[in-house]
């Protein structure tokens, strides 16, 4: 026999059960589990002790009914294989998870008609919010379509529209990262090998390490850019270019992890020890290319489920009437390893 006044977990929990638990009161753990309104985190978190400790299990039909919210985000990405997509969708459902809410997570393969399609099977759901990410820091479009009044917020890939909510990796900041700790470790002639010319990151990063470099009275070994693919391949070729045009260059900065990788190669092949004469930075903390590379790769992390999570707490915002506009930058983190 219970005694009265006892919470049991043997019967369905109520959320006057985790309120009375968490000792905060029944509005305060409703807007802890929905991620709206503000409170301290420790208020939070001794509501979501209380969710686990009693099982709670919210009824969301009922609360549908009740707010006029589905409880439900649609994440709509152009990154098919899921490279930069899974980290941001992590980093979002670490955010919304808090308040039970679903995520329905929608491929459009870059297409216009298939992300129309998408747009309007979110629409019929009655989706709360939408995030749309992808592959690339590119700028793109604001989504078109009729999704009046549901607020959407881009991450990785910001909107063209000053007006929109985006969260992006602060560039300027991962450059500066690794060009200063490459001039750090006393190295004067680092070359930059990036990817596609006309693709913004290729071309944001190329641009930052020059004015990093300008800044310590210095220039790119070989006086230029070497712009080509996002791939090893490329990595090797243009390491082979620039050890023959340039054979004073002690560090190579890279646009990515695959080119860094590609570039270890060609001087693991040529008999180069890295980093003791030269050293490589590579871009993205790609584990599957940092870690195998050898020697692994020191790289600049653009922490794409921390992007995931902003983004989230964004959306969370704008649902709440609260939205941000403008463009929020989350800063890049160096990870050393034994390349440079």
């Amino acid at each position: 026999m219970t005694e009265p006044g006892r919470i049991t977990t043997k019967s369905r929990a109520t959320l006057t059960d985790v309120a009375a638990l968490a000792g905060v009161s029944v509005g305060t753990a409703s807007k802890a589990l929905s991620g709206t309104g503000r409170m301290r985190p420790e208020t939070r978190q001794r509501v979501l002790d209380a969710v686990r400790t009693l099982d709670f299990r919210p009824n969301q039909q009922a609360q549908s009914l009740h707010t006029g919210r589905s409880w439900t985000v649609g994440l709509m990405t152009t990154d098919g294989i899921g490279r930069f997509s899974t980290p941001v969708l992590l980093g979002a459902e670490d955010a919304l998870g808090a308040g039970k809410i679903s995520v329905l997570l929608c491929d459009t393969r870059g297409d216009l008609i298939r992300e129309q399609h998408h747009l309007q099977n979110l629409m019929d759901r009655r989706v709360d919010g939408i995030i749309v990410t992808g592959r690339r820091t590119d700028p793109r479009p604001p989504l078109s379509g009729i999704h009046d009044g549901v607020p959407v917020v881009y991450a990785l890939s910001p909107s063209t529209d000053p007006a929109d909510i985006s969260v992006t990796s602060d560039e300027a900041q991962g450059c500066r990262l690794a060009v200063e700790h490459l001039l750090a470790g006393g190295r004067t002639r680092i070359a930059h090998v990036t990817g596609p010319a006309h693709h913004a990151a290729a071309a944001d990063r190329a641009r930052y390490t020059e004015q990093v470099l300008a800044e310590n009275s210095l220039e790119l070994s070989g006086r230029r850019v070497h712009f080509g693919d996002w791939s090893e391949a490329w990595g090797r070729r243009a390491a082979e270019t620039v050890l023959l045009t340039a054979p004073d260059t002690d560090a190579f900065f890279c646009g990515n992890d695959q080119i860094a990788r590609g570039v270890t190669d060609t001087l693991r092949e040529r008999g180069v020890e890295v980093p003791q004469r030269v050293a490589v930075v590579g871009y993205d903390n790609w584990d599957t290319m940092a870690l195998a590379a050898r020697p692994p790769l020191t790289t600049i992390d653009v922490d794409l489920t921390e992007i995931g999570r902003i983004a989230a707490l964004r959306l969370l915002d704008a649902i709440d009437n609260n939205p941000s506009p403008g463009t929020h930058q989350v800063r890049c983190r160096l990870i050393v390893r034994e390349s440079a």
